[in-house]
């Protein structure tokens, strides 16, 4: 048997050590458009900034150990330049010499990828613009600003790929400016949980500018100047873009095969294409949403690796199946960590889902034991079933630890009420007693009870501020004394029970403590004292995030720059 594989890195590279591993005999050719066939994709922005220090780190098969381990033959610089299913061929084009050949095969696997989306902006191919997607990209940047010194940089794009960015040319000294088009950085993120993530850049000296959209690009003897839709004038020393990127099918668009979202390469649950004994796998194939059963993309290593494996498996006659992908994601943003599994509630809410959430704010492990930090949980759950849909963690340490519970619980089919009854692992330099894990699970237990009722960020402004409910906030008075929302009157928990006399038994009462533990106890207080109570959803330290956040997000303006 032989087989043929069309690109390399996470699903080509995977697949080929695969079937080798399965099939001793089987003949094995790669053909890689770049000169690395097995890289660490996701460590490139930290080679530009100087965290990972040799190049040679990025690398992590080369041909040469690929065909000493594999006896697979690895060709860089080689590129398909067209497939023919009817005679089992593809036509390949040597780049180091020109040279045009045919080369057969039994079976096929595509893993072309995706390429970065770059609008056809004017001025868009100026050499001061970059994309980051491969290792000659990434030598590229970091050539530039080793040579060149650059002052000032603009990143296009908001998501994983142009937040590294930002945060590693800042590391480098550069003055950057973080522009994205839509109002909040990271899809994957609820706008709430977000406010954590901008006010990190910010406070690291990044200028966010969201909702401004990029026109085009200008050439100038000092730089280049990037056009903003009503906006001034960005100049600047040279741009990153970082908006995204697009399923690479040309080659498989003109073979026939089916294709589906954005071009992508509709494939089965054993990565078959819709043509016989052509295969695909990674960011350029459609896949099924595991939490909602719906088509989507996903453009991450851990699937692609998967989906390497189970078309190797299915090639050597195996009976793999993809099941399906959770987005299961996670990134370092200066000294935080955000991480999300699963849908987040604007994607359920589009889709008619019927959602709820709690939103806690635990410490990493034990207080008492030093050097605990705050996290914030948001995890969503379906109404009445009480299925889990997704989470999102933003914190410092302990969110990686977390996220792949709940990303585990999700793959499980949990019940979102039964992560109170999950055995986790307790000592104080590393949780609590209660694990942050579990303390979600026993406030959607007490939902699912009767045993609370939650108010929401979203409906702050639609609370009666005429007297026509009681809004109370149970902090001390020298927390109430540094902020607080705007009509509550301050009754610290402590104190309840001796003053629920001057509150109305016939008003409902609205609940809000710093993180929600004493305003559950304080509406617990007054439930059994025959109250109507609702309990704030995050405490006030959320809600004083995203209220900042949405402030500082209507007058943002680069800094560092002339505007």
């Amino acid at each position: 048997m032989k087989v043929v594989i069309i690109g390399g890195v996470a699903g080509g590279a995977t697949a080929a050590a695969r079937i080798r591993r399965l099939d001793e005999q089987a003949e094995i050719v790669v053909f890689e458009r770049s000169g690395f066939i097995s890289y660490a994709n996701c460590g490139l922005p930290y080679y530009i900034g100087g965290t990972i220090e040799l190049e040679d780190e990025l690398t992590l098969q080369t041909p040469e150990s690929f065909w000493k381990r594999f006896r697979v033959k690895m060709n860089v610089h080689h590129e398909v330049t067209s497939i023919h299913p009817d005679s089992k061929t593809v036509t390949v084009k040597n780049l180091e010499n020109g040279i045009v050949f045919t080369e057969k095969y039994d079976k096929l696997i595509l893993s072309p990828g995706a390429k970065p989306i770059k609008p056809g902006f004017d001025g868009v191919d100026s050499n001061r613009i970059f994309t980051i997607r491969t290792v000659e990209d990434t030598l590229k940047i970091k050539k530039y600003t080793e040579e060149k010194h650059p002052k000032s940089a603009v990143v296009v794009g908001g998501g994983f790929i142009g937040i590294e960015m930002a945060e590693n040319l800042r590391n480098l000294g550069i003055d950057v400016t973080l522009v994205e088009a839509a109002e909040q950085l990271m899809a994957p993120f609820d706008r709430d949980m977000v406010s954590f993530i901008h006010a990190e850049i910010r406070r690291n000296g990044i200028a966010l500018m969201l909702s401004h959209f990029v026109e085009g690009f200008a050439d100038t003897d000092c730089g280049i100047d990037v056009m903003l839709k009503d906006a001034p004038v960005l100049h600047t020393d040279m741009v990153v873009m970082a908006i995204g990127v697009a399923p690479e099918t040309t080659l498989a668009q003109k073979a026939g095969l089916e294709l589906g979202i954005k071009s992508s390469i509709v494939v089965n649950d054993k990565m078959e294409t819709s043509v016989p004994d052509i295969y695909a796998v990674g960011d350029a194939v459609q896949i099924k949403n595991f939490v909602t059963d719906t088509d989507t993309l996903l453009s991450l290593a851990g699937p692609a690796n998967k989906q390497g494996r189970i078309a190797a498996d299915n090639i050597c006659g195996g009976d793999s199946h993809y099941t399906g992908g959770q987005g299961s994601s996670i990134i370092k943003i200066f000294d935080m960590t955000a991480a999300a599994t699963g849908i987040n509630e604007r994607t359920a809410k589009a889709m008619g889902i019927a959602v709820d959430k709690v939103i806690l704010s635990p410490m990493s492990h034990a207080g008492y034991y030093p050097g605990g930090k705050l996290m914030t949980m948001k995890v969503l759950f379906e109404k009445d079933s009480y299925r889990i849909l997704g989470a999102q963690i933003v914190g410092f340490d302990g969110v990686d630890k977390r996220i792949d519970v709940l990303a585990t619980a999700v793959r499980a089919g949990m019940k979102a009420y039964e992560l109170a009854e999950l055995d986790l692992a307790y000592a104080p330099p590393y949780s609590s007693a209660k694990d942050p894990v579990n303390m979600a699970g026993y406030i959607i237990e007490n939902i699912k009870n009767g045993v609370v009722k939650q108010w929401y960020y979203e409906e702050d402004e639609m609370l009666p501020r005429d007297g026509s409910v009681t809004l109370l906030d149970t902090r001390t008075q020298m927390e109430f004394s540094m902020g607080h929302a705007e009509g509550f009157i301050n009754i610290p928990v402590d104190e309840l029970r001796e003053s629920i006399g001057k509150l109305d038994k016939g008003k409902p009462v609205y609940i809000i403590c710093q993180s929600g533990l004493r305003s559950y106890i304080a509406g617990r207080i007054l439930t059994g004292n025959g109250f109507d109570t609702y309990n704030f959803a995050g405490g006030y330290r959320f809600y004083d995030a995203v209220y900042n956040d949405k402030a500082l997000n209507k007058k943002s303006t680069p800094c560092g720059m002339d505007n």
